[in-house]
């Protein structure tokens, strides 16, 4: 069965992450991706391992972990945008391509002429999205922006990490490049409400989409307790700003999450706990109340879960309801029962000759389900087959087109 995007082509001319992540979505849903890459090298994360993916011998292919979690179901296109005929093969696939991902810095595909004035010139229909770490206007648009640079300035290490008066206090990003990975969703979905607009006018746009804009936009309520009370938010470590309890506590024997987000679920809690009166303390008993006496309240709950095992909590307080949870590794993950419940890890013949495992798309569909066929391509893998299949060329046309647009180095 098709994907609900089959009849869509992407042109891809990201590379590390925020693009590809978009473009894998795109390939997930059924679209046609076209990654283009540079000659010999290719897209930079490929070399960023170890891990690399191994082939049938044993031995360390040019397939990185990294870059294999961002591009599967693509296909993969050598050219070298810097010569004439690099630029030519980009051109005439932006022709046939309903949309282009890019991330060079501002203006950067302009010299090429492969920015988005010249590409619609020849397709006027083309949704084009460029992704940069500060936008195209602005006093930063020449700065290059990275993920981890994004989580300082955005404000988004400001509130993770220990307090500066608790042990190990300080700013902290988070364990995955979170800004890059919202700015691919974002990227979809705005490409997919350009491609709304066409279908109603026929005309394409441009979408100037910056990771800095992204990351301040998914500050969420911690951005709106700033722009609403005027006092700007710290680091909790592990607690929440706006409800109590909701954070790690230790047990006899490890760690959990508690997670009460209503005073019905604190009574619950109390109750298992041993301590039912506490729920009905006024400065317990509401969670407005809770968060205005925090200091009060969590040492006291610290001492009570402290006392028994982490299995006794997690067992009692699911019976009673209590939102609660383990704080699993990655092994903990994919052994997990719900996780493999739900398709969370498929396995996929990778072109080298071996089986690559990849983490599923969470998307579910009842009528059109997402088809896992093709794992990550090889750099080049697909050169000849996108031009004969999406240009029509035949070979000689291919051996002279390719001849000067595939110079690495």
């Amino acid at each position: 069965m098709a994907g609900p995007l089959s009849h869509l082509r992407v042109l891809d001319l990201s590379r590390i992450l925020a693009g590809p992540w978009a473009g894998q979505v795109f390939a997930d849903l059924g679209a046609d991706v076209i990654k283009v890459e540079r000659p010999g090298t290719g897209d930079d994360t490929r070399a960023w391992g170890p891990p690399f993916l191994k082939d049938s011998a044993g031995n360390d292919t040019q397939e990185s972990a990294y870059y294999l979690c961002a591009n599967r179901a693509k296909r993969s296109v050598e050219a070298d945008i810097s010569t004439p005929r690099g630029q030519e093969i980009i051109k005439r696939l932006a022709e046939k391509s309903d949309i282009v991902l890019e991330n060079y810095k501002a203006g950067g595909l302009r010299k090429y002429g492969l920015d988005y004035d010249n590409l619609k010139a020849v397709n006027p229909g083309l949704v084009y999205c460029s992704v940069t770490g500060f936008g195209h206007s602005g006093p930063y648009v020449n700065r290059a922006g990275y993920d981890f640079l994004i989580q300082g300035m955005s404000g988004l290490m400001s509130v993770t990490g220990r307090p500066d008066n608790a042990p190990g206090g300080e700013p902290v990003k988070t364990g995955v490049a979170l800004s890059d990975i919202l700015t691919g969703l974002y990227g979809v979905i705005g490409v997919l409400a350009a491609l709304e607009h066409r279908n109603k006018t026929g005309e394409g746009q441009h979408i100037d989409l910056a990771l800095l804009d992204v990351q301040v936009a998914a500050m969420a309520n911690q951005a709106s307790n700033y722009l609403i009370s005027g006092k700007t938010p710290g680091r909790l470590g592990n607690a929440h700003p706006n409800i109590v309890p909701y954070q790690v506590f230790k047990t006899a024997d490890g760690h959990i999450i508690l997670a009460v987000g209503n005073d019905g679920q604190f009574k619950k809690f109390c109750a298992v706990a041993g301590r039912p009166e506490l729920a009905y303390e006024d400065r317990f008993a509401t969670n407005k109340a809770r968060v205005m006496n925090r200091k009060t309240l969590i040492p006291l709950l610290e001492a009570l879960i402290e006392q028994r095992i982490s299995e006794d909590w997690l067992h009692s307080l699911e019976a009673a309801s209590v939102p609660c949870g383990p704080i699993n590794n990655l092994e903990e993950v994919f052994e997990d029962p719900q996780v493999q419940a739900r398709g969370m890890q498929v396995d996929l013949d990778h072109p080298g000759g071996t089986r690559v495992s990849h983490v599923a798309n969470p998307l579910k569909f009842s009528k059109t389900p997402l088809q896992y066929t093709k794992s990550a391509p090889m750099l080049g893998q697909h050169t000849q087959e996108v031009l004969r299949d999406v240009l029509g060329l035949g070979d000689d046309e291919i051996e002279d087109l390719t001849k000067e647009s595939w110079s690495p180095g």
